[in-house]
């Protein structure tokens, strides 16, 4: 497959935001990129020899795969110049930032407490980070103008590791209130996310076509189960595309994890991740119950975990610890009376359960 460089509207939000430089750099051309036709392929200092069984591992993978990208934009809703497949919904976090953000001078915003990452990604690129608290109830607050001036307004919906789930008008108004900024919503638990009636939650997808300035990030980790395999999506304008591809590795989809990706989003694989959600989704319910008859406090939760509130949090940290059960406590001053657990299978659930049936104060 053959790449070139498109040009970037001028007029385009996405010219404007970026890294001056790079609305003239030319990315790596890679054997993949270079393309080409034959059957003797001395291009690229490959092994001819593959030795794994996995075809084509002895070989360099198109930077985008092109029959996964199909798979997933069939999938989300989008079309195949609006997105882009990386290492995992954190690569694209460090990809946006790298584009947009110019090192000691710009900004990202964010609201607090929220995924970790993205603060750490900023700091990384010496890019600073703008904080608003979230509400009493971890929702969005009323005022969020304090964020004005970033060049990237990062939302994690639903949140992690709150697991608060904002509705779709929220979601507009983020992206009203914040004309001059890219605003990438991070859809990776949205699969397990619901409505108050039951439905499926709406992905932000839906508004890309409103909002010029909105970015989805997705991730096949949780959902669908291939955490290990590091493969996750950002959707978004062509224009923020093409600047993100501008940046990215020559490399960024191994041949295995495409193979694996596109074997989980195949109408089998897409079936059977929400057969696991519909189960994960119970057995969070049995979790949510058994926490709140212990007398701890948890979370509504659009996300597969709960984040649940103790006065005495170390004795349901003692007892799960003492069960062999490793659970998430964080230091941000809202959540040290905190404890994060995730949905598992209905086994390891009775497992937790019988072990915060054991919570002493001792």
């Amino acid at each position: 497959m053959t790449s070139q460089v498109n040009a970037i509207p001028a007029d385009s939000l996405a010219a404007r935001l970026a890294r001056p430089e790079l609305l003239s750099l030319e990315p790596y051309q890679s054997a993949r990129r270079i393309g080409g036709s034959g059957e003797i392929w001395v291009n690229a200092n490959e092994s001819p020899f593959n030795r794994t069984g996995i075809d084509g591992a002895n070989r360099y993978p198109e930077c985008q795969p092109p029959g996964l990208i199909a798979a997933y934009a069939a999938y989300a809703g989008v079309a195949a110049n609006e997105l882009i497949c990386g290492r995992g919904a954190d690569e694209a976090i460090e990809l946006l930032i790298r584009t947009f953000c110019v090192p000691g001078k710009d900004s990202i915003g964010i609201f607090s407490p929220t995924y970790g990452m993205y603060s750490i990604s900023a700091a990384t690129f010496n890019v600073a980070v703008n904080t608003l608290p979230l509400a009493e109830d971890f929702s969005l607050p009323d005022d969020i103008s304090a964020l004005t001036g970033s060049k990237l307004v990062f939302v994690c919906n639903p949140n992690n590791p709150t697991g608060t789930l904002l509705p779709l008008d929220e979601i507009a108004r983020v992206a009203k209130t914040f004309p001059n900024a890219l605003v990438v919503v991070d859809e990776a638990y949205i699969e397990f996310a619901r409505n108050p009636d039951g439905s499926p939650a709406q992905s932000a997808t839906g508004l890309m076509a409103e909002f010029e300035n909105l970015v989805v990030l997705r991730t096949l980790s949780k959902a669908f189960g291939l955490a290990g395999a590091r493969c996750g999506f950002l959707l978004a304008s062509a224009s923020v595309c093409e600047l993100v591809m501008r940046v990215i590795a020559p490399y960024p989809v191994p041949v295995p994890v495409s193979v694996i990706a596109e074997k989980a989003l195949s109408e089998q694989g897409v079936t059977q991740m929400c057969a696991d959600v519909v189960l994960l989704n119970t057995q969070g319910a049995r979790l949510a119950v058994a926490l709140t008859n212990a007398g701890l406090r948890v979370l509504p939760s659009g996300g597969n975990y709960v984040l649940a509130f103790s006065d005495d949090v170390e004795a349901l940290a003692r007892a799960l610890a003492n069960a062999g059960i490793v659970a998430r406590r964080y230091s941000h001053p809202r959540l040290k009376g905190a404890i994060r657990i995730s949905y598992t299978s209905e086994q390891e659930t009775d497992s937790i359960i019988e072990a915060i049936g054991r919570i002493d104060s001792k």
